[in-house]
């Protein structure tokens, strides 16, 4: 493993995200790894292979993370989407989109989707238990096969993994949970269960899209500028936003931000990625039809800080 990228983080951002907040690391973040896969060159496929992973990834009274295991699992996780992003969120519906009520695309059936589902709550048509809360994973080797990442056409992802061609790679989106379910006790679920998909398919490094509301990255100069002085990846875990798609970050000095007033702009999930010890690509990416200004998230697992593994899995050295 490389050498842990927080001990070169900024003190000053270290002491600002602290844990008292860690309950709400996600729940009212949105995450949206969009466009169309492409091939990408020069790619190897991850040296290990991938184990069967479980389907219950953990518990927490009623409610349970768990893979989906049936196509009628992704549908009702494609229905939760559509309600978040379309109904209650600024995107925009095609018209496929509206007529299925689902937010869909052809990654959906390559991806492993978690759902937290509510099994004190209505059953669905099938008799399932509801599903309150999901998270898309991609691992490398399954996006290697099948044409390369989302996040590949926001940003240049080859020449990062390139740079570690032994590490396995997990991509993260389409992260969402229903408005009565934003609370700790959900948003800690999910992280559960990632973190035991990650242990079980020994991942080395998560990374994704996150995404601030609006288009105009005037409007955002203070907590993009934040991100772009206080949690800039270093150079072996930078990548930068794709040529013909990037804006700068760095859009104010950094003797000119306050630290306090930027978290505060910060949406929740960018926060909790920080926290775990997270860093930010180089570059932004407008996305006009989700009305989203998103950045670059990169989160190896030796950054996470012991407190959060300890957290997160009772089974965790």
């Amino acid at each position: 493993m490389q050498r842990n990228p927080t001990e070169r983080s900024s003190p000053r951002l270290m002491q600002l995200l602290k844990p008292e907040a860690a309950g709400a690391i996600a729940a009212t973040a949105i995450t949206w790894l969009k466009a169309p896969p492409y091939l990408p060159h020069g790619r190897k496929s991850a040296p290990r292979p991938l184990s069967l992973p479980s389907a219950s990834l953990g518990k927490m009274g009623n409610l349970e993370a768990r893979l989906a295991t049936e196509k009628r699992d992704v549908r009702h996780a494609q229905k939760l989407r559509y309600k978040v992003f379309y109904k209650d969120g600024g995107a925009i519906a095609d018209a496929a989109t509206l007529l299925a009520r689902r937010d869909k695309d052809a990654f959906d059936k390559i991806c492993d989707h978690v759902l937290v589902v509510d099994h004190a709550g209505k059953p669905t048509m099938s008799g399932k238990p509801p599903v309150v809360g999901t998270y898309r994973l991609l691992p490398q080797a399954i996006a290697d096969r099948h044409g390369g990442f989302y996040t590949e056409s926001e940003f240049e992802i080859a020449s990062l993994i390139a740079r570690h061609p032994d590490l396995r790679f997990l991509e993260l989106g389409r992260s969402c949970v229903l408005p009565r379910y934003r609370n700790k006790r959900t948003v800690e679920l999910l992280w559960q269960g990632i973190w035991n998909y990650v242990r079980q398919q020994q991942v080395d490094v998560m990374f994704g899209c996150a995404s601030f509301e609006g288009t105009d990255p005037d409007k955002l100069a203070l907590p993009l500028s934040f991100l772009h002085h206080y949690a800039a990846a270093t150079p072996e875990w930078n990548a930068r936003a794709q040529a013909s798609r990037y804006v700068e970050m760095n859009r104010m000095p950094k003797e000119a931000i306050t630290p306090k007033a930027a978290m505060q702009q910060l949406p929740p999930l960018i926060k909790g990625y920080l926290r775990l010890g997270a860093m930010i690509g180089e570059g932004a990416v407008i996305d006009y039809q989700f009305g989203t200004t998103d950045v670059l998230i990169v989160l190896p697992v030796a950054a996470i800080k012991g407190r959060y593994i300890e957290h997160f899995s009772t089974e965790a050295a």
